[in-house]
């Protein structure tokens, strides 16, 4: 295993993490005595196999059902040195609540003490409000980690951009979790705003969020070789100095195994990377045009200013990933979210709002014209059943 030292904390992190919200047995809060025996078995072989190979930062969440709880059955047995914990409590507007639920959280655990503590889901600036104004949760967190029951305090995001950075500039968190990966590099801004401010830099869900790559389809694989297409997208990440720490959200001992491949190539990203990155760019280009790849994204509105909080960005840029790599089916399951995932993912499907409103909007796109009708084009191929958010599930 490598490591990475994680920012301001001078943690020495591995490059993977041990993420929590797929071993659980329940998306809810459970009695112990109702997880099966089989369940907890699986989490304990994936926790051990996990340190066996140097994974050693475990990662979970108060919003992750009953993870902390199956994990408070086995990390108390484990030397505390010998590895790194992170959870995560989503803050609220009432300060007491969140002081609630974090207890909550260190009482499943069964721990003196957490050495990081997220901040779940600031995603919006009035949740980052409710976080860092005084007497908000943050200033509970800081009480925990006078009485030494929080070694360091971070957030995680599945934000825009913007307020991740102005979460960042406000130089009160030792770390972040957000997304960020090949198909999405959009939060780079946030990643080098959290490295001038020395935070750690996590990267949540690469695999999952960031192209169900453990199902991909026949021309990504192409496009990736000789590297699978999971160990393409773990190279890209960690290629990049800036990032610390990728999780591999695994639900079994042996889904750590194709990310611990990438390993043998960390030294040698300089040589592999170049010809796929290539060979993606050029096959987008062939099926979208080399016009419409460049500048597809430029003088969009913001989901803030578009009728019905239309994300047109969320779209266009599925139904890029569909068109160019043959992604259908993560793009079908993403664009099947929105209208269900609130602040975590939001905006409106297509057939929810008026196209011709949204057209006064896209005056400073080069595409104006031909936009409205990619937008009915997406639908068609992406529309399906809604889904819901796993936690929600």
């Amino acid at each position: 295993m490598q490591y990475r030292r994680f920012g301001r904390t001078n943690l020495q992190m591995p490059v993977f993490s041990c993420g929590g919200m797929r071993y659980q047995y329940k998306w809810q809060d459970v009695p112990l005595a109702a997880v099966p025996v089989d369940n907890q078995t699986n989490l304990e072989a994936t926790i051990r196999r996990s340190l066996e190979v140097g994974i050693n930062h475990i990662e979970t969440a108060r919003g992750y059902g009953s993870s902390e709880m199956q994990l408070g059955q086995i990390v108390p047995k484990i030397p505390r040195e010998s590895f790194i914990l992170q959870t995560k409590v989503v803050p609220t507007a009432d300060p007491n609540e969140f002081r609630d639920k974090l207890e909550k959280s260190l009482a499943y655990l069964k721990l003196d003490y957490v050495d990081l503590l997220g901040i779940h889901g600031i995603n919006t600036d009035e949740i980052l409000e409710w976080t860092v104004r005084p007497g908000g949760c943050l200033d509970i967190v800081r009480q925990f980690q006078q009485q030494g029951r929080i070694r360091f305090v971070g957030f995680s995001t599945h934000g825009p951009t913007d307020v991740i950075v102005r979460a960042c500039e406000i130089n009160q968190f030792d770390y972040v979790n957000l997304h960020w990966y090949y198909i999405n590099q959009r939060n780079w801004d946030a990643i080098a705003a959290a490295t001038r401010h020395d935070m750690g830099v996590f990267i949540i869900s690469p695999s999952d969020k960031g192209g169900m790559l453990y199902n991909p389809p026949q021309r990504l694989v192409e496009l990736c070789a000789p590297l699978s297409p999971i160990v393409f997208n773990d190279l890209f990440c960690l290629s990049h100095s800036q990032v610390h720490t990728l999780s591999v959200g695994a639900a079994r001992p042996q889904d750590l195994d194709e990310h611990l491949k990438t390993l043998d190539y960390l030294n040698r990203a300089d040589e592999v990377l170049p010809p796929i990155l290539h060979r993606l760019e050029q096959a987008a280009i062939e099926r979208l045009g080399e016009t419409w790849y460049k500048t597809w994204h430029v003088g969009l509105p913001s989901i803030e200013v578009t009728p019905g909080r239309f994300n047109i960005l969320t779209v266009l840029w599925l139904w890029n990933l569909a068109i160019a790599y043959d992604m259908v089916d993560y793009a079908r399951m993403r664009y099947a979210l929105l209208g269900n995932g609130g602040h975590w993912f939001p905006g409106a499907k297509v057939d929810q709002i008026d196209l011709n409103a949204i057209q006064p909007f896209l005056q400073n796109s080069p595409h104006a014209d031909t936009i409205p009708t990619i937008l009915k084009d997406a639908h068609t191929l992406l529309g399906g059943q809604d889904v819901k958010r796993l936690s929600n599930s």
